[in-house]
């Protein structure tokens, strides 16, 4: 008993190896192909962090000229699956979106021999905002905007799509910044989904649409979307505080805080946690960011529960002015960069993963014809 119920969830357990990232191991932290995510939050842009999950290395400045030229010219959309993004309604979860658009671009786009791997993660890396803020602006304002924009930057991209202008540049690096964070998780259910259904030798767009799906689940990718409808719930700290008192005590799910892997505290938050501070303040409105502080002080001290990734990631994105249903979304445009490092490194090495289970049905029965059956 004492067994199955350590590895309820598959926890512990180590269902293979990867050379792209580190999660809370004991003197590494969060590294990506062993550089701190500190680091790389400070200093690199999201480019040279996707161009290091897919190829290997940090790039020189002469190879991140060459790649973000690259994929500035992969940012258009076939005019067939802007159709099909226009016949999607309106009030579908962006995620479904986002899931059928890389499905089909599969089709129009397809991967064929695995040789053409890196233009296929090059591609869903540049075009994913795109086919998001295309059937976004579509269904929102009612028009047809043209998504080859001349933003050097991923972020920037969509933050001009978004709101028919570049983005000032304090807001663009902010959102540069959590594409960061978000880049890489080792076994996460995502990219471990990816893993499972590359293992079976299938096409990249199908192992990233199988991503999709495992992402939409609110127990791993709408985190954010749920703190920043529990931040707005409140109108100063003082109410926060007394209102999560009581969630807590009805046993009400507070989604945030805590984490599968780590035990002390997510190493993304403070970065999170720090621009949106500033954020707030280059607002004028310290309101959202006081409330928080206040959610998450009542969380440590009732339950030595610590704010994850999404929680201040909730109101960085509300600063910079992104609606809540399109947190998400961002999430898939940032991971996409680890997923497709995943699905290459399990290529490299394939086995299908196929794990065992313990059966605890019914011993073996007897068969009954229908007319003596209870």
């Amino acid at each position: 008993m004492s067994d199955k119920k350590k590895t309820g969830g598959l926890a512990g357990v180590s269902a293979g190896e990867t050379q792209l990232c580190t999660v809370g191991k004991e003197g590494a932290g969060l590294t990506y192909r062993g550089y701190d995510i500190y680091d790389l939050a400070d200093r690199a842009s999201f480019e040279e962090v996707a161009y290091l999950l897919l190829y290997g290395k940090l790039p020189n400045s002469r190879e991140l000229a060459a790649y973000i030229k690259t994929l500035k010219s992969l940012r258009g959309l076939p005019p067939q699956l802007k159709q099909v993004l226009e016949l999607v309604p309106g009030d579908t979860h962006p995620m479904d979106v986002l899931r059928s658009a890389v499905s089909l671009l599969g089709n129009f786009e397809p991967e064929g021999d695995f040789s053409n791997q890196s233009r296929v993660a090059d591609r869903l890396l540049a075009c994913l905002p795109s086919m998001l803020l295309y059937w976004h602006r579509f269904h929102t304002d009612g028009k047809r905007i043209n998504v080859e924009t001349g933003d050097d930057s991923v972020s920037g991209h969509f933050l001009h799509l978004l709101h028919d202008s570049k983005p000032s540049e304090l807001h663009r690096k902010s959102l540069d910044t959590t594409l960061i964070l978000y880049a890489e998780h080792e076994f996460n259910a995502s990219t471990f989904a990816a893993r499972v259904i590359t293992g079976t030798l299938s096409d990249m767009h199908s192992a990233v649409t199988g991503a999709i799906g495992a992402l939409r689940g609110p127990l791993h990718g709408g985190a954010n979307e749920a703190a920043m409808e529990l931040i707005q719930k409140f109108k100063s700290p003082d109410e926060a505080a007394r209102g999560v008192r009581g969630m807590l005590a009805r046993k009400e799910r507070i989604m945030g805080f805590g984490h599968r892997v780590y035990t002390v505290s997510d190493p993304r938050n403070a970065v999170n946690k720090k621009m949106s501070k500033m954020l707030s303040e280059e607002a004028g409105d310290t309101h959202l960011y006081a409330i928080s502080e206040a959610i998450e002080k009542v969380m440590w001290d009732e339950k030595k529960l610590f704010a994850n990734a999404d929680f201040f990631a909730a109101s960085v994105y509300h600063f910079i002015g992104i609606p809540t249903y399109l947190f998400t979304p961002i999430f898939v445009c940032s991971r996409i960069s680890g997923w497709a490092a995943h699905i290459m490194e399990q290529r490299a090495n394939n086995k299908l993963i196929r794990p065992a289970a313990d059966y605890i049905g019914p011993p073996l029965q007897k068969w009954q014809p229908i007319e003596k059956r209870a």
